[in-house]
């Protein structure tokens, strides 16, 4: 029992550090994509992330094959059109807003399986994706109801990153997630490289500053913390880890307040909480609520 109770707070902290990591990498790219270009900085993050999980892992690339490397490359492209979207949006928002816009995949999930699964989305996830509307309209809207290039960039990652989830759920169901995860930092890796040679001017020089960032967004928030990740699903209740992981567009908000300068307004703090709210009642259907009930 003891032993139990040590691998559930370990694996909470697992995660609780992957969602802090997470949270402090949008104000590190912000401030990176001011001096070298975004799919430039995803070139290099995805190919560190992808030959240090390799090299760490590479016991396990004795399993490649021709399905393998097929569904890394569809999920690989996929998460190259999420992180390329929100990494060009965030040079025309704050790390704050990028952070909760990005967020909405939670309530985006549901929505796509309903096309791929014909599993309809249940009263909670309409209710997630009403709060969430609001909240992005709170967030992004201006007074003259239009939006900013940069929200709607990011808006877009976000749809990208539940494709994502989409694409892992229904190819990579049975495979070996760390297989899964080197080929598609690879292929990411790879659609990063080619738009970069063909549409973006190479950078001259990289300041040691600028060297520092891109380490370490490619071990800390790429490689270390999707180890992280991994381990603490692993020992976690979805609805508990999925609670915990949200937790990275909060302490998106807090260290751009803190490093960036953020301003947090009345309108920008409700539309946080609405969005987060979504992401609660989306991802776990207030479970925890009933338990507590039960409990009494």
């Amino acid at each position: 029992m003891e032993r139990q109770k040590k691998i559930n707070i370990l694996s909470r902290a697992a995660l609780f550090a992957a969602a802090l990591i997470w949270g402090s990498s949008f104000f590190v790219v912000k401030d990176t994509v001011n001096t070298i270009p975004p799919n430039f900085l995803l070139a290099v993050r995805f190919t560190i992330g992808c030959l240090a999980l390799a090299l760490i892992f590479r016991k396990r690339l004795k399993k490649l094959n021709k399905e393998y490397i097929w569904q890394g490359a569809v999920i690989g492209l996929c998460l190259f059109a999420a992180y390329s979207s929100q990494t060009i949006g965030i040079t025309d928002t704050t790390p704050g807003k990028n952070a909760f816009l990005t967020a909405v995949y939670c309530v985006i999930v549901p929505f796509l399986f309903w096309i791929v699964n014909k599993t309809r989305p249940d009263i909670y996830n309409m209710a997630a994706a009403a709060l969430c509307l609001t909240g992005i309209g709170l967030v992004s809207l201006t007074e003259g109801f239009s939006i900013r290039m940069g929200d709607a960039l990011t808006l877009l990652g976000g749809f990208f990153y539940a494709l994502h989830i989409v694409m892992v759920a229904k190819l990579a169901k049975d495979k070996d997630p760390v297989l899964i995860s080197i080929l598609q930092f690879g292929f990411a890796a790879l659609a990063a490289w080619v738009v970069t040679l063909a549409a973006e001017p190479f950078p001259e020089t990289l300041t040691g500053s600028t060297i520092g960032a891109i380490l370490f967004l490619a071990l800390g928030c790429t490689a270390l913390a999707l180890l992280l990740q991994n381990i603490g699903q692993k020992y976690t209740h979805p609805a508990a880890a999925s609670i915990i992981l949200s937790l990275e567009s909060v302490f998106g908000v807090f260290f751009s307040v803190i490093f960036y300068g953020e301003e947090l307004t009345v309108r920008l703090a409700a539309g946080f909480v609405l969005i987060f709210a979504a992401i609660i009642i989306s991802e776990t259907k207030l479970n925890f609520l009933r338990k507590e009930a039960c409990g009494r």
